[in-house]
């Protein structure tokens, strides 16, 4: 083992928010740090995430923050007890990047985009002495270094590259691959098979932050598909028995439902999805309005002017919500005043499967926080770290994906620092403005 951290050497695998975390964590520490990405640049995933306006973190209070993780919600809270939203925000301050916060409550770059950010970051970096390798994709060990289980044992990897297969030894490595989404990106998830072969427990990864199927009729496809609507609320029960609802916007597709409220509830909608074949969520097209103001104007006389005026005229329901109620509803349903009110505030959907892994925002599933230590360690496999997608959690949009990237990389950037240090290594002075 190397006698101190300038002489030792780190792999980070991976070139997102999680990889560069780590790599900083330990760069700003003195130990040599090669990040090797599959992609001719990094942060493609992450530019690409911010092509609508960088939303990099929220501004809620920790404790709702902390409950977007669900199930995870107990495994992310020391992450974030160490890097949480405003420490975020202050290292982007340090960064040069000032933010502010929206109205929804989410943050963002004054300038609302990420490559500027990325390119002070990647500069920073460089500075700190951080090699990057493009065009390196991982594809596995050295078959003598696959047994090697000994703390004292260094890693042998090997990197299909332009020039060739290329081996590369280091006394630690951080894998931050990504899950499966967006493939195109780099997040391919080929280390899934990888760390299978080694033994490593893996929950299957599965779509989140994604959009789902519902049986259009080629009318509301061909007429609607790509509209908003908005206002609206959900109501469904999850496979756990807890009601969810959560009003928001949806976006109407060719094959069935996505947006930011569809997101916000995906794990709910899938995981009812996989214990039961199919979901009915329910659809409030007047969040605004009590059932019993809603009924009170759908049941007023309307003379001679037809029900889709008469809706229109007395609640403001027209177009793609229009258009809804005339798909669910039998024509015998709509033209019944009373029937067509409880509908309205209560409109049954039924989606019948996730959309395919590579189009959803991210994914669940990865490597299991019980197969890692404190440090986010594979308890397997030791020297060798995971952040990011990789591990098994899921967060909805709104900052609370990026923020947890950074936390767990900086989390095991640390991990692999103490590592190091516990081997023997000194570790040389640290920047006062060391994350």
């Amino acid at each position: 083992m190397s006698s101190s951290l300038d002489s030792a050497r780190v792999a980070v695998i991976g070139g997102g928010p999680a990889g560069l975390m780590a790599a900083e964590a330990l760069a700003r520490h003195g130990v040599p740090v090669d990040v090797y990405d599959a992609m001719p640049s990094v942060g493609r995933k992450f530019l690409m995430a911010g092509k609508g306006g960088m939303n990099i973190t929220h501004s809620e209070p920790l404790g709702p923050f902390l409950d977007r993780y669900g199930a995870r919600r107990e495994r992310i809270e020391p992450l974030l007890d160490a890097f949480g939203p405003d420490a975020l925000r202050a290292w982007l301050h340090e960064l040069g990047v000032e933010t502010f916060v929206g109205s929804s409550g989410r943050v963002f770059p004054t300038d609302m985009k990420a490559a500027p950010m990325l390119r002070a970051w990647l500069h920073r970096l460089r500075e700190a002495g951080v090699r990057f390798h493009m065009r390196h994709k991982w594809i596995g060990w050295v078959e003598s270094d696959a047994d090697a289980d000994a703390d004292d044992a260094t890693h042998a990897l090997r990197f299909a590259t332009p020039g060739g297969p290329q081996v590369v030894t280091c006394d630690a490595v951080v894998f931050a691959l990504g899950g499966a989404s967006w493939p195109r990106l780099g997040s391919d998830a080929a280390w899934v098979p990888l760390m299978a072969a080694r033994d490593v427990p893996l929950t299957p990864l599965q779509p989140a932050n994604c959009g789902f199927d519902a049986d259009w009729s080629p009318y509301l496809r061909e007429r609607f598909a790509g509209q908003p609507v908005k206002p609206v609320a959900i109501s469904l029960t999850g496979v756990d028995n807890k009601v969810h609802n959560r009003q928001g916007e949806i976006l109407l597709t060719e094959t069935g439902l996505e947006g930011s409220l569809i997101y916000a509830l995906s794990a709910a909608i899938r995981d009812r999805i996989l214990a039961d074949g199919d979901v009915t969520i329910s659809l409030d097209l007047a969040p605004g309005l009590t059932l019993e103001r809603v009924v009170a104007e759908v049941t007023r006389p309307r003379g001679s002017r037809s029900m889709s005026s008469h809706l229109h005229g007395r609640i403001g329901i027209s177009g793609v919500k229009l258009a809804l109620l005339h798909e669910i509803l039998s024509k015998e349903a709509f033209a019944d005043a009373n029937v067509l009110a409880h509908a309205i505030k209560s409109l049954p959907v039924r989606l019948t499967r996730a959309r395919p892994i590579a189009e959803a925002i991210s994914t669940a599933g990865g490597i299991p926080f019980e197969a890692l230590d404190e440090h986010l360690m594979i308890e397997r496999l030791p020297g060798m770290f995971c952040a990011g997608e990789m591990l098994d959690w899921e967060a909805p949009t709104g900052g609370y994906l990026l923020t947890a990237c950074f936390a767990s990389g900086l989390a095991a950037g640390r991990g692999a620092l103490a590592y190091l240090e516990a081997r023997g290594a000194r570790p040389s002075a640290a920047s006062p403005t060391a994350p």
